[in-house]
Order: C-alpha cells, then structure tokens, then sequence
C-alpha cells in the first residue's frame, strides 16, 4: 500500500515517522532500483516555491520525508497524527543499524574533501558489521552535471548517501536516477555529513523539537545560512497560514 502524502505548498510530503520510513526503504529496496529520498524541510520546500524542477524532483522521490519540525505539525494538522521527524542524521543510523548485517551495501557521497571518508570510518566503528563498499567527496562545482559519477557507477552501492546540500543534491539524485548507474536508493541527507563526523556541532534535542532549529544553525554558521534562514522562515510561515486557511491553493504536480 502506498504511503499517503499531505500537501505542503505543492510538495506532496509523506506522513512517516523514522520507523515506518526505515521500513518502506528495506522493504523497497529488493523490488526497485534507482530511486532517491529527499530530507525536505522549509528550505526546500521554499527552493520547490521558486524552482519547478526542484519541486518535480521532490514530487517524484521515492520518499519525501517530513525533516523539519514545521513540516511534521503541517502533517498533523493535515490529520496525520502519526507523522515524526524524519530528520537526516536519524534516518541514515537508522538505516546503517537496521542493515548492519544484511550485507546490504552503503557508498558515501558528499561533503569536503575528506568529510565522506571520515562518516565512512565513523559508521563502521558504529556499526562493525556494515558493508561500506566506497566514499567519495566530489569537486566543488556549480553544475551538477559536472558531478562524477564513476565512484558510484564501480561500487554498485544498495544505499547512496548524498551530502550536497538542498538544491544541488536533489538536482544530482535525480540525475543519478535517471543515468545508467546501477545502485539501490539514493537518500539526500544534506548536512548530516558534518554533523555525524563532528564538524558542526547539532542542536540540542530540545531544540530540535521545537522548531528552532533553523536558529541555532544560523548561530553556528552565520556566514552561510544566517540570511537564507531569515529570508526563508517568514515567508514559509505566510505561505503555509494561507495554505492552511485556505486563502491559496497549491497543487501537488509531478
């Protein structure tokens, strides 16, 4: 059965909580092949606001999990009561614990120089029984058709694990999906590189559930997110209250 969705400014999100997304991932796996899931949160459903192609590759993904706190209230409020927080760094030690000794494959893709080799390392030390078959961190390039995808395409990897950050890892999953590259499920999972390997320090729970999260990063990485972050949050929140009082409509389109 399919896993329902709720409508969040045109982006059709899936009502999951980190068990039941685990257990749609390893019971899809054996059946289809070349598929991704992306992590959305306000950020990218904003991008999927200005960018159609983002918001069709967010449509079209395997899973499009509720990551942000504000995404799992909409779901409830939506009449899912079962929606959680799907949040990336949760949903791939999910996944590694949930496979540590299926046999199972996992590539790491993403990151600084070095930053997916040092997750690969810290994950097999998580877990001792995990088939890690190949890290690889890309060239920082504009484009994503200028990603390799050679790493990859030698492995032949069950679970990619995308670190690129929203839109540019979106944008090259769906390439992924669409080339000629064997692999299982492709999952974006944005900064949980950094934050799994130690380079940015993650909020504290207590943070995390009460939507505020997006404050703390800014706090962390001023430089880089303190402005998306301020652009972002007011508008989301007017275009989700119109939404929700129904003042404006916003079709779910793949």
């Amino acid at each position: 059965m399919a896993t329902p969705r709720f409508n969040v400014l045109g982006v059709g999100i899936h009502a999951l909580n980190l068990e039941s997304a685990t257990a749609t991932l390893l019971a899809s796996l054996p059946r289809r092949r070349r598929q991704y899931v992306c992590c959305c949160d306000a950020h990218s459903i904003s991008c999927a606001r200005r960018d159609p192609a983002h918001r069709r590759t967010l449509n079209r993904a395997l899973l499009a999990t509720p990551d942000g706190m504000p995404l799992v209230w909409l779901g409830r409020l939506a009449g899912h009561p079962e929606v959680n927080r799907v949040y990336g760094p949760d949903l791939l030690n999910a996944v590694c614990a949930a496979t540590a000794k299926t046999g199972q494959t996992h590539f790491f893709y993403g990151g600084a120089p070095g930053v997916a080799t040092a997750l690969a390392e810290r994950m097999a030390e998580n877990y001792p029984s995990l088939s890690i078959i190949g890290s690889h961190s890309p060239p920082q390039v504009d484009d994503v058709e200028d990603l390799p995808l050679n790493a990859i395409a030698r492995a032949k990897p069950d679970f990619v694990w995308v670190g690129l950050g929203t839109p540019k890892q979106e944008a090259f999953m769906r390439r992924l999906a669409q080339s000629e590259t064997d692999f299982g499920i492709a999952l974006g999972v944005g900064a949980a590189f950094d934050f799994l390997t130690g380079r940015i320090r993650q909020a504290p729970r207590p943070i995390q559930r009460s939507g505020l999260e997006w404050l703390w990063r800014a706090t962390q990485e001023p430089a880089r997110l303190a402005q998306r972050y301020l652009r972002t949050a007011p508008v989301f929140a007017a275009l989700s209250l119109a939404q929700i009082f129904r003042l404006k409509h916003y079709p779910v389109e793949d």
